[in-house]
């Protein structure tokens, strides 16, 4: 039987319930890109700088390879037994990463088993993230009421913007004013892993008390047709979509926030501290766009958005990574990749909501999560292994080809999709 709606007190709390755990999965998941240029020789210890972190880039890139197992394992419970209870257990699987990884001895200590551990470690991580992000965005956007559902569920990428920033925030803090770079080498990279776990425990417990989405306690489908692949399959243009109009989208991504901090190193010539810094800035700034273009999306519509990511993003990506790859002016570098934001922006803000009211409540979370997961797993985690390949072999400048190609395609997806907004299959009042 059908719930009572939830009022706007009980949207507000639950959004931002959910949006803590978010926040917390996300900064476990993104300390490890923050902290490589420390750990990597810990782990890896032969090798130029860049050898070593194409080695920690491959296993960040397995990481995603274990999403699409998480957005099926994980959207399947969550359409199943329901989105709270899916939320907590993937911030638990969380935890049991980022604690793994604070306690595995160096390469030096346990040979190979030290890597092993690590990446053992972070296929857990992948699991727990790629079942994450489906059912949030699901969450989200069901218990956001129709007339602003673009703003409430942008907080998705407001909390994931949100860790990403508290993990370069731990950063800048240890650089800054606790440990000096040997420190952070030798054993300082350990203490945001170790923070990681604690705050995933915290919230496993506070998610326990989330209210339950209404859309999926009133779902009267039967309980072996909810979240299965069989019903899946019967929505193949959506499945597709999800995969052509995320595929652009997690490239530029992954581009311009996880990358950025080791192509200014690596590429451009700053230092950590200043590289660290302006990812930190123009964060800041992306993560403030999000409502607002998820307010604008509430006016004027999803497709709309979608296109100008994708015409701006083909127009512009190629001048973007050139100009920054010939800079060490801290505030050109700044103004640079805070355009680019801008522009992925348009994708960023509505992403989770766009797929969300693509499918029906009893396959939504599974919907989704893992057609997304396999998306981001091909062409999102592997972004930065990508990058740092053609670096490696003297042609950088094809990845702004490939970033660009990318996007290339999720445009023609956006310029042939329906409009969301007013073709939405989330139940609204």
């Amino acid at each position: 039987m059908p719930t009572t709606p939830p009022t706007t007190q009980s949207r507000i709390r639950s959004i931002i319930g959910g949006s803590l755990g978010n926040l917390v999965e996300w900064y476990d998941w993104y300390v490890y890109s923050a902290f490589s240029l420390y750990f990597a020789g810990a782990f890896f210890p032969k090798g130029s700088q860049t050898a070593q972190l194409l080695n920690t880039a491959g296993i960040f890139a397995l990481g995603f390879l274990m999403r699409p197992i998480g957005g099926w394992l994980m959207g399947t419970f969550a359409d199943k037994h329901g989105r709270k209870k899916a939320l907590t257990f993937s911030v638990l699987m969380m935890s049991a990463g980022s604690l793994v990884i604070a306690l595995t001895p160096t390469y030096k200590q346990i040979n190979v088993a030290a890597p092993i551990l690590l990446v053992l470690a972070r296929m857990l991580q992948g699991i727990s993230v790629g079942g994450e992000y489906g059912t949030s965005a699901t969450y989200l956007s069901e218990m956001a009421d129709k007339k602003n559902r673009g703003f409430y569920s942008s907080f998705q990428y407001v909390t994931l913007i949100m860790g990403q920033l508290l993990a370069l925030g731990v950063l800048v803090l240890l650089q800054r004013v606790f440990l000096t770079e040997a420190q952070l080498h030798s054993w300082g990279w350990r203490i945001p892993f170790a923070i990681g776990a604690a705050l995933a425990i915290i919230v496993m417990y506070l998610r326990r008390s989330l209210q339950e989405s209404a859309t999926f306690d009133g779902e009267t489908k039967k309980p072996e047709l909810r979240g299965t692949l069989k019903a899946l399959s019967q929505h193949p243009r959506e499945v597709l979509t999800v995969i052509g109009l995320t595929l652009g989208g997690t490239v530029a991504f992954y581009t311009f926030t996880t990358y950025m901090q080791k192509f200014l190193v690596n590429t451009s010539g700053f230092d950590k501290g200043d590289a660290t810094l302006i990812s930190t800035l123009t964060l800041i700034v992306f993560m403030l766009l999000q409502p607002l273009y998820g307010y604008v999306s509430d006016r004027i519509g999803r497709k709309p958005m979608l296109k100008a990511f994708g015409i701006l993003g083909v127009l512009t990506t190629i001048p973007i990574l050139t100009f920054l790859s010939n800079t060490i002016n801290f505030w050109l570098a700044f103004g640079l990749i805070t355009f680019a934001l801008m522009v992925v922006s348009n994708y960023t803000s509505i992403n989770a909501v766009v797929k969300a009211e693509l499918f029906p409540a009893h396959i939504r979370a599974l919907g989704v999560g893992f057609p997304y997961a396999i998306a981001v797993s091909i062409f999102g985690g592997t972004a930065e292994y990508i990058g740092l390949l053609f670096k490696n072999y003297h042609h950088e400048e094809w990845f702004y080809w490939y970033v660009t190609f990318c996007i290339g395609i999720s445009l023609a997806v956006y310029w042939l999709m329906n409009d969301t907004k007013t073709h939405s299959k989330i139940e609204g009042e």
